[in-house]
């Protein structure tokens, strides 16, 4: 019976389509010069609608058209379903081959470090795939923002999804070497007085870290936080202070003696970085590609997160 009554709520797809036009554009002709459709067809698409919904869209005034408030409301959710609805044929279609498209979340340093220079072999493997990617560095929901699967880091975890395990993280901490002379950093206790570069959505990660040394942060020790590891890194090259890095994301800085270790003092990550998808897409042709071939080129597990 709801389903029944849902369906019933379910405008034309001309119409549809004719509204977010005519919304977009702000015009009805430009609408239908889009659509290759007649002006008089678009208004009478958007006037059904209009009916059928028993309010009005647009306000019209000397032959030009305004969204209403809530032709305003209507366009914007309107055209994320279409996006969606689109995205969706396109992957639909691709069942017929072994391309299609994948929109895949991915966290910008790792992304970007470890991620994009191997993903030239996977093109020369699967030139028929696109990958849209977008960054996302807080948890999100996949239905919502219409994703088809993330490089995700955190907990083995994630309801209505499917998880895996790409990489654990050994995190180590490093700082620019004149620094580390000037300080006269050589224990782990010497970094009670060190200010300490931090990555926001790892806020605990410093206090796990002197836990596993046997030490207590000090408390109200100088803190400088930044979004991305990214920024943390650079900000560690720069002198601001001390980084706790992973080691897959920092080996290039340390190579070019830009940042050294300091000591031997690295803890496990209790997390791990892992590729999410949901249930629901596990059947992509492009995700499939994308998944064997990421499985493939990750280090081994030798660590749980």
């Amino acid at each position: 019976m709801t389903d029944s009554f849902s369906r019933r709520l379910i405008p034309p797809l001309g119409s549809l389509v004719a509204f977010e036009a005519a919304a977009r554009l702000g015009s009805f002709t430009k609408a239908a010069a889009e659509l290759n459709l007649t002006q008089g067809a678009v208004s009478r698409q958007v006037k059904d609608l209009e009916a059928r919904l028993g309010l009005a869209l647009f306000e019209r005034v000397r032959q030009r058209v305004h969204l209403t408030e809530a032709g305003r409301f209507y366009a914007e959710a309107l055209r994320d379903t279409l996006a969606r609805f689109a995205s969706a044929t396109a992957q639909t279609i691709a069942f017929k081959g072994k391309g299609g498209t994948l929109d895949l979340a991915i966290l910008p340093t790792i992304g970007t470090r470890w991620l994009i220079p191997r993903l030239p072999d996977f093109f020369r493997q699967h030139p028929e795939v696109t990958i849209r990617f977008s960054t996302r560095l807080r948890p999100f929901d996949f239905e919502r923002e219409g994703l088809d699967a993330a490089i995700h880091f955190g907990d083995a975890h994630w309801p209505g999804a499917v998880l895996h395990p790409l990489m654990g993280e050994v995190l180590v901490p490093v700082a620019a070497p004149s620094l580390i002379e000037t300080e006269g950093w050589r224990r782990p206790q010497d970094l009670a007085r060190a200010t300490l570069l931090v990555q926001a959505t790892r806020p605990k990660a410093w206090g796990e870290w002197f836990e596993a040394q046997g030490l207590e942060a000090r408390p109200g020790q100088p803190r400088i936080s930044f979004e991305q590891f990214a920024q943390v890194l650079q900000a560690a090259v720069a002198g601001l202070g001390v980084a706790l890095a992973p080691q897959v994301l920092v080996a290039d800085e340390i190579g070019r003696g830009e940042l050294s270790v300091l000591f031997d003092a690295k803890v496990t990550s209790r997390q791990g970085y892992f590729f999410v998808y949901p249930e629901a897409k596990r059947g992509l042709p492009a995700l499939i590609a994308f998944r064997d071939w990421l499985l493939s080129v990750s280090p081994p597990r030798t660590t749980t997160p």
